[in-house]
């Protein structure tokens, strides 16, 4: 059993965001909870990060840890974070948010009231994320304390919009980000990996996080550029499709349109030359009729996508 030197291990992946990490240092020297660490894992910033850092390495009432790496990605700099983790709960905050006040706080008593019988299947506590002026981002929960997975929770309660909690870290370190796939991969295939290795979350209706949207969030970012992200979003139309269709029932439309991305996006690797990784297939007939029946749709968004490129390519070169 790991021995851990903190409750919390905040983990923030940054590159050349100077300008913004101020923000989260802030947010953690107002933290009503002071039982955490805060590694900051630098993937290869040019910028006064690290002059930064070390300042405030001098000062601060908490430890903070320094990491520094070639740049590479954002999912290889946090498979980075969980390996220096010494804290046994990981909360990952992107380097231009803040936490709540109280959110370590809550984040805490809510795990202390899990029974422990329960514990070892508990993999996160997962809350509500709100805009600067108060507002909840996107859905809250059907209920105030929930223990589900979160396929549950995406499927068959239908919750959307952006959330945020804590996750443990020993089981994280099982369950990386895979490494060998270039470029964006959404995060949620490792929770997904972790629902289906038999992990639930506790759901709670308390904000955790103040989002701030500053246009550049690389999730929007994929499933907006038809092409530019196309590997890490053909990686999620798949795993729909080929291991998440028990709760078809619950959310048809979903897998309808996961169908359509899952040509949409084959067709964009096949016009990059992009190789999609191995051992992925598409193993059940049911899985196979789904892409079958619409492919016309999503051969039709790969065409509108690159009419699109076509337009944008000329504008620029009437405007240079």
């Amino acid at each position: 059993m790991a021995c851990w030197r903190h409750l919390f291990s905040v983990i923030t992946p940054t590159y050349n965001r100077a300008h913004t990490l101020e923000r989260v240092y802030r947010s953690l020297r107002e933290q009503s909870f002071q039982d955490f660490e805060w590694v900051v894992v630098d993937d290869g910033s040019t910028d006064t990060t690290r002059t930064l850092i070390q300042g405030w390495q001098q000062e601060a009432s908490f430890p903070i840890r320094y990491v520094w790496q070639p740049n590479q990605h954002k999912k290889t700099a946090f498979n980075n974070g969980v390996r220096h983790a010494q804290g046994e709960w990981l909360v990952a905050i992107d380097s231009d948010d803040e936490l709540d006040p109280n959110a370590l706080y809550q984040m805490a008593s809510v795990w202390e009231q899990i029974p422990p019988a329960q514990r070892n299947r508990t993999v996160a506590i997962t809350g509500l994320c709100a805009r600067p002026d108060g507002r909840v981002v996107g859905d809250m929960y059907p209920r105030d304390v929930m223990d589900v997975s979160s396929l549950d929770m995406t499927f068959r309660y239908h919750v959307r919009g952006e959330k945020f909690g804590c996750l443990r870290t020993d089981v994280l370190r099982q369950f990386p980000f895979p490494e060998d796939i270039p470029g964006f991969v959404p995060e949620s295939l490792v929770w997904r990996a972790l629902a289906r290795a038999g992990y639930v979350t506790r759901f709670v209706n308390q904000v955790f996080r103040v989002y701030h949207d500053d246009g550049s969030n690389l999730s929007r970012e994929g499933r907006a550029d038809g092409g530019r992200h196309a590997l890490g979003l053909w990686l999620l139309a798949h795993d729909t499709v080929a291991y998440c269709l028990g709760w078809f029932r619950y959310q048809p439309a979903s897998f309808f349109g996961a169908a359509i991305r899952y040509t949409r996006f084959s067709l964009h690797l096949r016009a990059q030359r992009v190789a999609r990784p191995a051992g992925r297939y598409l193993n059940h007939w049911a899985s196979r009729l789904l892409v079958a029946v619409m492919w016309p749709a999503g051969a039709a968004l790969y065409l509108r996508d690159r009419l699109r490129a076509a337009a944008a390519r000329s504008k620029h070169s009437v405007a240079a």
